[in-house]
């Protein structure tokens, strides 16, 4: 009999050997739900030792009728499905990864960005409906030299900077919380947002989702830009104000977007975004994948699990302020 219970809430995985590798080192064997209400999450993990999650909502409501929790652990680097703040008021501690696809997200936008420059998938399309003309993709300018916006600089937005670089763009940055010695120590000028607004010709999105950062990019950010920028979005949909970029797209203020992340996912057969913008690259929320990620994920989330249970606080803890409340061993 396992000496604990943890559940796993819901998942789109087909197995679950990673994080049995790890778990069964302390005696647990994992419960498979498929929850997607608050309900569910609370019918099925009311006694659970550990929550690992995907994207079931973990409520207060759902914190408040978990009767012996010590972790909820999210597969990935957001946690915006979980009430932080009613975890830590409970004493739970709340954990993500952090950086398991930095090279994959990084790889990703530059991809998203190379081929908004190089209008490759416009190209792409029209040769295969027998048109070879160059002059679809009018016009083009040379990377080199051109300036790149990024919207946050933390460990992915860092890695980007480095690959851009490479390519001879010049790299900017917004983030409050990065300090001046830290972005000039990688090649980056910090700059407020409206400053990149208006200076970049292309802005990557690349900050967390929540209440400061929601809709952080609407119409008065989209008016500063160039008629020849790109924005790029592998971090969250909802920090763009979808409605406001489709405007500004079909106003032709900006000149395209390449988009892994919506406001709404699987994206809808209505969206124009989908239907009538060839301006528009959109990838299914795939940036982060790659086997090794996925693998090195499942392992880091266990982990995250099996510290805790162990009596140790992880290695990647989200609420720092459970410390006040919940003591545990640190690890070496």
């Amino acid at each position: 009999m396992s000496r604990f219970k943890v559940v796993v809430t819901d998942y789109e995985y087909e197995t679950f050997a990673p994080e049995q590798e790890v778990l069964s080192k302390i005696g647990v064997e994992l419960t498979l739900e498929q929850c997607h209400t608050e309900e569910e999450v609370i019918s099925a993990c009311k006694d659970a030792d550990a929550l690992i999650s995907q994207y079931a909502p973990i409520s207060r409501n759902v914190i408040e009728n978990l009767e012996k929790c010590k972790v909820i652990a999210r597969y990935g680097v957001g946690f915006n499905t979980i009430d932080v703040e009613a975890a830590t008021e409970k004493g739970i501690i709340v954990g993500n990864v952090t950086d398991y696809c930095l090279d994959e997200v990084s790889d990703h936008t530059i991809a998203l960005l190379l081929a908004s420059a190089r209008k490759i998938t416009t190209l792409n399309n029209a040769v295969k409906k027998g048109i070879w003309d160059f002059n679809l993709a009018v016009p083009v300018f040379r990377l080199r030299g051109r300036t790149l916006g990024l919207i946050g600089l933390g460990n992915i937005p860092r890695a980007v900077a480095k690959k851009a670089q490479a390519f001879g763009l010049d790299v900017i940055a917004f983030d409050p919380f990065v300090p001046e010695t830290v972005a000039s120590g990688l090649g980056i000028r910090l700059v407020s947002l409206g400053d990149l607004c208006e200076m970049s010709d292309f802005i990557s999105v690349h900050v967390p989702l929540n209440q400061y950062t929601e809709g952080m990019i609407s119409v008065n950010q989209f008016a500063k830009m160039k008629e020849e920028a790109f924005i790029i979005n592998t971090a969250r949909g909802p920090i763009i104000d979808e409605q406001a970029m489709i405007q500004a797209l079909q106003e032709g203020k900006i000149a395209g977007a390449a988009l892994d992340v919506l406001e709404v996912e699987p994206i809808a057969l209505t969206n124009p975004l989908l239907l009538k913008m060839d301006n528009v690259i959109l990838t299914p929320h795939a940036a982060f994948y790659s086997i090794e990620a996925e693998n090195e994920l499942k392992k880091k989330t266990a982990q995250n699990v099996a510290d805790v249970l162990s009596g140790f606080y992880p290695t990647y803890l989200v609420n720092k302020d459970v410390k006040e409340q919940v003591k545990l061993k640190e690890k070496d």
